[in-house]
């Protein structure tokens, strides 16, 4: 399993060399699964306390 934080389609900019790009790329997406997650992140939702608070919160309503 590799994760990034980088998007795929800037992959190539910070890695500089399109060649290597090219080749870094085919090798870990070919046959992969790719799965984008979108929402805040971690650190912009709060601890894991106030994140299971909020839960029971929600629950409550």
């Amino acid at each position: 399993m590799i994760t990034s934080q980088l998007p795929v389609d800037r992959w190539h900019e910070i890695i500089g060399d399109p060649t290597y790009a090219d080749a870094i790329l085919d090798w870990l997406v070919h046959n992969a699964y790719r799965i984008e997650l979108a929402g805040p992140r971690r650190f912009e939702i709060g601890t894991v306390g106030e994140i299971i608070r909020n839960l029971g919160e929600m629950g409550s309503e």
